[in-house]
């Protein structure tokens, strides 16, 4: 029984910091095992603040304390594991310290660590308590100067803002002065010291300001950062455009790096990235990676003015940054590549993470109350469900108020941190609206459930609609208040085209409905005939949405819907409700039938864009449907989609093949949306014709993976085969580990598609793969690829009834806690649902997070979310 448990820390709780910090000389004398961090901070009293002095300080080896030039004594100072503490202060003075800290060692990949021979930073969120003392909250913000000294093995000394100073030192050695002018808090610090090669742009700004741009990489993989280089002018671009927000360095730097436990972090002027999320050539990264490289970019990019420029006041404020930039790299990538389809694989992952986790014991607001370890709430909720409450504050106040808004925002906040209602009140301050019923999106767990109910009256040409909301308990909130709700509603005839409409005598084809209370009623006139009603167009709100509509319904919506979303979600609903049929033991084979030809007729369409038809063509994820079964039972669910599959295999057959013969590659590689979108239809293609039992389509696949002139379908060849099994895919495996055994990033990918092989062999497949000499336990990328992807992707597998996969996760989970606690915590989230799943299943998953929970020397980390998964406080 653990007697140390951590405890929690509140919002309720926050106080202003008792002493700030405006300015800070670092000193890095750089040593793989014993480097040496002198600090010089200029330290005054906050306020009438009385307490005495208490920094934040880990895995320091203190050498030397003083204040104001003289060296305390130990019993005018207390250094423990946790804190240095200093009873008696002036109320301003010079505080300077010298640590010693073994990098080489720092294998949790927090604070600063070594990477393939590289120093590296990664101090979000509370990782630079563990460079040096200080008082690591973001409502301290200081301005940073940085000396970095280091062999010149070391060749690239590099830190935030502008370089200063730089030149030879004696035995061997160098150094480099940087200077950021822009105070951030202490999170926001960056170094990075190696020998690196670098790609080099410029570009200038909108007031015809010039910017050096460098990206820097491993030694010959400059070329790999084009497109990355090439996205990250685009972003800039697109911020100037869109929110008049222009870049304050006169040097932006990128690095990229192999070992690093998140995507990518927006250290002021010069971002680290996992080299996942920057490197990319056809040869190397598929389209999927060619988009995340974009989006990431472009994300770490805009996190120079929200969330740099304007900080978070305190942690429970993540979203205030995290949430928000999401929603603007969302609105980047549709500008880029698409509205519609980026509007669906955006909703998709929402679905997928967001939803999943507001349905277990993990929800939580999208500004918690409570954390033990705030790495725990980096977390879809955050980002994802964040997003969507900032486009739903768009509809409501409409884009020119929103625009106004921001422009307001950063009028008043540059410079500072600060909150989520103060972000709420400049948009209520420039639309005049009252916004306090929609803060209660920040502060209220769950994912609503809205029910429509129509009615048509033809002889009155009106139709009434009745809209319901209820948002089910989740932990810690047993009684929900209802939400603003907006739903984008729209008519359809029966022959599938826009009906016309009035509301309120204002005539209309599209009208947003905001639900203020539990229930409301609107009726639309003018209505000739009975409609298909077309609701939360563009998912305009992050519901579940149920409605009394007819299965006709939905088919007319999938042929014919202008909000192509909603054409997508009928099609995505249909598929739902065929699979979860049969599962349950009630299936619908004319009703199988019937959705192969409707998805036929939608393949047909010539003006349809192929990215859109690739959407279409995959059914709902098994995740996804056990979230609409309870209790889940992923073997029946496994067997009911892939009956689906067959029968979409077998009836599109002639079709699929054409679709797949047209769609090869021709001419030069393009990772624009274009091209991506046909290489998506065409691997699409391929992936559900794995589904026909016909020999000759192993052979096909087979041959689509040896004549794969790019990774996008030479991953999409191994995939499908993976779905067949058999010998053709042994031997497809052993060429493409051959082919790129020397290329960490596509190796990777190997990892992934076998973890992901739904034979019944898989878990042994994957228990065998831990042992492979390229799995590298230690390396965050290797152990997502395999690990992750078998516990999240491969449901059958890691359900298994024997309880083999969980007692899997739970070993690997106990492992990596050992070394990284972050990546260990991670992991947890699959075991986490044991509620939803069948009674012996849950059972199996239940015991193995008491396991995890009763092992000595847990971390805050994973005893945070394995007792939150038990429903322990």
């Amino acid at each position: 029984m653990r007697t140390d448990t951590p405890q929690a820390i509140r919002l309720a709780d926050y106080r202003p910091p008792a002493f700030l910090i405006d300015e800070v000389h670092l000193t890095f004398d750089l040593k793989p095992n014993t480097t040496r961090v002198r600090a010089k901070l200029q330290v005054r009293r906050n306020g009438d603040h009385a307490e005495p002095l208490k920094f934040n300080g880990e895995r320091l080896k203190a050498i030397s304390v003083a204040i104001d030039g003289r060296v305390l004594a130990d019993d005018e100072r207390t250094i423990d594991g946790e804190f240095l503490t200093i009873p008696d202060t002036p109320d301003a003075f010079t505080l300077e310290t010298e640590v010693e800290i073994d990098p080489e060692a720092n294998k949790a990949l927090d604070g600063l660590y070594m990477s393939a021979g590289r120093f590296c930073t990664q101090c979000e969120a509370e990782g630079f308590r563990k460079i040096t003392f200080w008082p690591d909250r973001p409502d301290v913000l200081s301005r940073f100067t940085v000396r970095i000294e280091a062999d010149k093995a070391f060749h690239r000394l590099l830190a935030n803002g502008n370089l200063m100073q730089s030149g030879p030192l004696p035995n061997g050695r160098h150094f480099a002065v940087w200077n950021d002018p822009f105070p951030k808090p202490c999170y926001l610090f960056a170094l990075v010291a190696g020998e690196l090669d670098v790609l080099e742009d410029k570009l200038v700004t909108m007031t015809g300001r010039p910017v050096d741009l460098r990206i820097y990489v491993d030694p010959g993989m400059a070329p790999r950062a084009a497109y990355a280089m090439d996205a990250l002018k685009r972003s800039m671009k697109w911020d100037e455009d869109t929110f008049g927000l222009e870049y304050d360095l006169d040097l932006f730097m990128i690095v990229a790096v192999r070992d690093f436990n998140f995507g990518a972090m927006e250290n002021k002027g010069l971002n680290i990235f996992n080299s996942s999320l920057l490197l990319a050539d056809p040869a190397t990264a598929t389209d999927m990676d060619f988009e995340r490289i974009e989006s990431v970019v472009a994300h770490e990019y805009f996190h120079n003015w929200t969330g740099d420029r304007v900080t978070c006041r305190d942690w429970f404020q993540l979203c205030l940054k995290e949430g928000l930039t999401v929603f603007r790299d969302q609105s980047f990538s549709a500008d880029q590549r698409g509205h519609a389809v980026q509007r669906i694989k955006d909703v998709k992952a929402l679905r997928a993470r967001q939803f999943a986790e507001d349905q277990g014991p993990l929800a939580h607001p999208v500004r918690p109350s409570s954390y033990m370890k705030i790495d725990n709430f980096y977390t879809a909720t955050i980002y994802e469900k964040g997003a969507e409450v900032i486009r739903m504050l768009k509809t409501l106040i409409g884009p020119e108020a929103f625009r106004r808004g921001m422009d307001l925002y950063f009028e008043r906040w540059d410079g500072h941190a600060t909150t989520v209602e103060e972000f709420i009140r400049c948009f209520a301050d420039v639309s005049g609206q009252d916004l306090t019923a929609f803060f209660a999106w920040y502060e209220q767990a769950g994912t609503p459930q809205v029910t429509l109910k129509s009615t048509y009256d033809a002889e009155r040409r009106e139709l009434e609609l009745e809209i319901v909301q209820e948002t089910a308990p989740t932990p810690g909130q047993p009684t929900k208040g209802v939400l603003p709700i907006p739903v984008t509603i729209g008519l359809l005839d029966g022959d599938g085209r826009t009906q016309a409409f009035e509301r309120d005598g204002q005539a209309a084809d599209e009208t947003v409905v905001v639900l203020e209370g539990p229930r409301t009623k609107v009726t639309l006139t003018g209505v000739d005939e009975r409609p298909v009603v077309s609701a939360l167009r563009g998912f305009s709100a992050p519901v579940k949405l149920t409605s009394n509509a007819e299965a006709r319904d939905r088919y007319i919506l999938l042929a014919g819907d202008p909000d192509l979303f909603n054409r997508w979600e009928a099609g995505q609903e249909l598929a739902r409700a065929l699979i979860l049929a049969r599962a349950t033991g009630m299936a619908d084979e004319v009703g199988e039938e019937r959705y192969a030809e409707a998805v036929g007729r939608a393949l047909g369409d010539q003006a349809a864009d192929p990215a859109f038809k690739a959407l279409l063509l995959i059914l709902p994820s098994e995740p996804d449907l056990a979230l609409a079964m309870a209790p889940a039972d992923p073997a029946a669910i496994h067997e009911a989609r892939e009956a689906l599959r067959k029968r979409l295999a077998l009836h599109l057959a002639d079709e699929l093949k054409r679709l797949h013969l047209g769609l090869q590659e021709m001419g030069e590689f393009s990772p624009d949306a274009a091209g991506a979108g046909r290489r998506a239809l065409r691997n699409a293609a391929l992936d559900l014709m794995a589904a026909n039992p016909r020999s000759e389509v192993g052979e096909l696949a087979f041959s689509h993976y040896e004549a794969a002139a790019n990774m996008t379908d030479a991953i999409g060849g191994l995939a499908a085969l993976a779905l067949i099994g058999g010998q053709r895919y042994e031997s497809a495996l052993s060429d493409f580990y051959e082919r790129w055994k020397d290329e960490p990033l596509v190796i990777d990918k190997w990892f992934a598609v076998q973890a992901r092989d739904p034979d019944e062999g898989a878990l042994g497949r994957v228990l065998g793969l831990t042992a492979h000499p390229a799995f590298e336990a230690k390396n965050p990328n290797r152990l997502r690829a395999l690990v992750s992807t078998f516990a999240s992707f491969n449901p059958v597998r890691f359900h298994d009834p024997s309880g083999a996969g969980y007692r899997f996760l739970a070993d690997q989970i106990l492992a990596t806690d050992g070394f990284n606690p972050m990546t260990a915590a991670r992991l947890v989230e699959p075991l986490g649902g044991w509620r939803r799943y069948k009674p012996e299943l849950g059972k199996l998953m239940k015991a193995e997070l008491e396991r995890i929970l009763a092992s000595p020397g847990l971390s805050k980390n994973v005893f945070e979310l394995v007792s939150r998964s038990l429903g322990e406080d």
